[in-house]
């Protein structure tokens, strides 16, 4: 009995998926371990040179004590937000296996061509907003929506891919994102104050100038050096981010302009947007990687996720791809038969999604063959010409197939 496959076996983005769909990280998984790499290592110095020495300088009450628990916790916050920020799903918009037939209309001026509108316009508080057609995943992207380049996948309320977290920043995982380089700018603080404060009682306790203070505890300065340097750049991110969710923008919004001529039909007021982005409940995930696979996608060779199978037992299809577009394209001139039942076997029909059908010139001898059908699918970026065989036709095999 062959065991069903699961969703995350299936994924065609460019995730990386472990434990079985429970953790779904970005391509660049490893930036999140650098990221680690980079909170955890100046801590554990500050503990062993800095903290270490600070008990026995505040042994009243254990204040000394308090100081090294108060940077273990602040860490594990740090780290732990760190990591459901690049584990959870971002708010990725489950891509649909074919376009949405139910958008094709006719051109009265072209009675055998079908338009599909690439932008549509919803209302959002009252005022217009358009979205664009994707063409990857095949859905008209909610408002907010972008189509990340290096996930490759729709994400909702998309704010940017961070590099340092190794995922996207969506509407799901904002909240965590934003709360960790608060965190991690409180942490610098915090640090770079403690070893501070150890270089003053270092001076005032045996009279000694800067520099000998420095040479009793060099780890003190390296470790305020690198603080002083992070705390820029998360302190800095913290203010810009602050900014952002007190305007109701995102950082792909503000970096693009997108308000500049035109009103923010999502900006609520100061308070609310805080509210709105820090403390409303969050929403359910839209993708379920433990479910089982439809049997119409089991039906085609899946693409394996990274995480399902070792790359030397993961199957090599160079083809899926055009098989993928050949199913597109039967779907679509099915539509084009339905619609334009006088469409003739020598006739052109162009819809406006760039797809292009043409009947090649062979006349059926029954009613039971099929002639071949060459598809054409142009886009802005790519031209794919497709040859897709319905059943087994009467007709000669064309020179021009592929």
């Amino acid at each position: 009995m062959v065991k069903p496959l699961k969703v995350y076996q299936v994924w065609k983005g460019n995730n990386i998926i472990w434990c079985g769909g429970r953790l779904i990280f970005g391509p660049d998984a490893k930036a999140t371990l650098l990221s680690f790499a980079l909170i955890a290592t100046p801590v554990v110095v500050f503990c062993v040179f800095v903290a270490k020495h600070l008990i026995h300088i505040f042994p009243a009450y254990n204040a000394g004590y308090a100081i090294l628990v108060v940077t273990v916790a602040l860490t594990v916050h740090v780290l732990l937000l760190l990591f459901l920020t690049s584990s959870q799903d971002p708010g990725i918009v489950p891509r649909n296996s074919h376009p949405p037939v139910e958008e094709f209309s006719h051109d009265a001026s072209a009675p055998h061509t079908l338009q599909f509108p690439r932008i549509k316009e919803f209302m959002v508080n009252g005022l217009p907003v358009r979205v664009k057609y994707c063409e990857t995943c095949m859905l008209y992207r909610p408002p907010r929506c972008s189509h990340c380049s290096k996930c490759d996948n729709c994400v909702e309320r998309f704010d940017h891919h961070c590099p340092w977290v190794g995922q996207c920043i969506g509407q799901r995982n904002y909240r965590y994102f934003f709360w960790f380089v608060a965190s991690a700018a409180v942490l610098c603080f915090y640090v770079f104050s403690m070893c501070a404060l150890y270089i003053s009682l270092l001076m005032n306790k045996g009279h000694h100038s800067v520099v000998e203070a420095i040479k009793i505890s060099p780890a003190s300065v390296a470790v305020m050096a690198y603080c002083f340097i992070c705390f820029w750049f998360v302190g800095g991110l913290t203010g810009f981010h602050s900014y952002l969710i007190a305007n109701n923008k995102t950082t792909y919004e503000n970096l693009k302009y997108k308000y500049s001529n035109q009103p923010n039909v999502f900006d609520l007021g100061c308070i609310h947007n805080c509210f709105e982005v820090l403390c409303t409940k969050r929403k359910p995930s839209r993708i379920n990687l433990r479910a089982i696979v439809q049997e119409e996608h089991v039906a085609s060779q899946p693409r394996f996720s990274r995480s399902s199978a070792p790359e030397d037992e993961t199957p090599h299809r160079p083809r899926a791809k055009v098989e993928d577009d050949l199913e597109m394209g039967l779907d679509i001139l099915k539509t084009v038969r339905r619609r334009s039942d006088e469409l003739s076997d020598e006739e052109f029909g162009t819809g406006s999604n760039g797809a292009t059908y043409h009947t090649t010139g062979c006349t059926p001898d029954s009613d039971n063959e099929i002639p071949v059908i060459r598809t054409m699918t142009e886009s802005s970026s790519e031209a794919r010409d497709l040859d897709i065989s319905v059943g087994n036709a009467a007709c000669p095999s064309s020179p021009e197939q592929k």
